[in-house]
This record gives C-alpha cells, sequence and structure tokens, in this order.
C-alpha cells in the first residue's frame, strides 16, 4: 500500500511542474446540466499551460435506474466516461470565449427511452466544442457551451431491460449533440 502512494506521488510529481503550481493555474468544474442529464456526475479538472491554452481532464458517471410505469429500473441512463482535451481561450484563460476538443471514451447502458428495449456499449471519439466562460469573481465563472462529438460505437441491443434476449449488435460511426454545458468553475 506503502509503495503505491509513493508511486502516485512521484507520477504526480512529475506530471505537474512547479511553474504550475501558481494561483489562477487551476480549475474545477461540474456541469450542471449535465447533473440534470439523469443524475450524471462530472468533474473536470484543468491546468493552465499558457496565456491562451489550457488542458483537462474529466470524468462522468451515472449509475442510476428510476423506475417507469410500475417497473422496477426501467428507465435508465447509466455510463462512465473519461476524457481529455484542450481549450484555446483568445482573450485569457479561464475568462471570455473558447474553443474545444476532447477525445472521449465511454461505456453506456440506456434502457426505457425509445421503447421497451435497452442498450448498451462502448464508444471513442473526438468532441469539439465552444462556449463562453462568464467571470462571478476572482475565483468562481459560469461556463455556458455547447459541443458535438463523433466516434465509433459498439453496440449492442436487448429485447427488454432485464431479459437478456440479443435482438442486434455492431459498430457504427456516430456524430452527435453531446456537451450542453452550463457549468460552475472554480479557480485555483
Amino acid at each position: 500500500m506503502r509503495s503505491r502512494i509513493v508511486l502516485a506521488a512521484v507520477l504526480l510529481g512529475a506530471l505537474l511542474p512547479v511553474k504550475a503550481l501558481r494561483a489562477q493555474n487551476w480549475a474545477l468544474t461540474t456541469n450542471l446540466a449535465g447533473a440534470a442529464n439523469y443524475g450524471t456526475l462530472n468533474i473536470d479538472a484543468a491546468l493552465a499551460v499558457g496565456k491562451h491554452w489550457n488542458i483537462s481532464a474529466g470524468a462522468k458517471y451515472n449509475p442510476f435506474s428510476f423506475d417507469k410505469n410500475g417497473e422496477e429500473g426501467a428507465l435508465r441512463k447509466r455510463q462512465r466516461s473519461v476524457s481529455a482535451g484542450v481549450r484555446y481561450w483568445p482573450w485569457h484563460v479561464y475568462s471570455g470565449w473558447w474553443v474545444a476538443s476532447k477525445l472521449q471514451y465511454q461505456e453506456y447502458n440506456y434502457a426505457g427511452f425509445d421503447g421497451p428495449g435497452s442498450t448498451e456499449g462502448d464508444r471513442v471519439g473526438a468532441l469539439l466544442g465552444a462556449g463562453y466562460s462568464y467571470m462571478i469573481s476572482k475565483w468562481l465563472n459560469v461556463e455556458l457551451g455547447f459541443g458535438f462529438w463523433g466516434g465509433y460505437d459498439a453496440f449492442r441491443s436487448y429485447d427488454c431491460p432485464t431479459c437478456g434476449l440479443t435482438v442486434e449488435k455492431g459498430s457504427r460511426f456516430f456524430i452527435k449533440g453531446e456537451d450542453i454545458i452550463l457549468a460552475l468553475s472554480i479557480i485555483f
């Protein structure tokens, strides 16, 4: 256990330059619109790497199921997602307009939205987005934005959420509106 902690500390120290520990270089963001999407928990950590650029890493998690028409767990939008990306800020990092790109992986399980069946699978792709960050105070921002995600989806569809009878399986390319952003950012 102790060796894992030491290894994690060494890796963290190697990845974070001392210069990056100045004030206003870090941000933690949570997307309130994402949380309203059936309770999806989400966090994004960003590090400024210049006056106009930041890099970020994020995660989304939704383990919840909801009852629909008396059927337990019939409505769900479960997911586990991780992403890494970069943002360009024309004026100054963490302030004003921005454009972004991310690489994202998602494991999902959806049921009850377009019929009695369910679909699960894995997606990988790139996201392009844009938005605006409004400075409430020196330490707090509100962000608004939108992004499109495209990539590859390997899926399996079932007849019902619990029976396990496979109706369709395969893979496909997709493009969809993904990130609706109404977020709070704390700047460190």
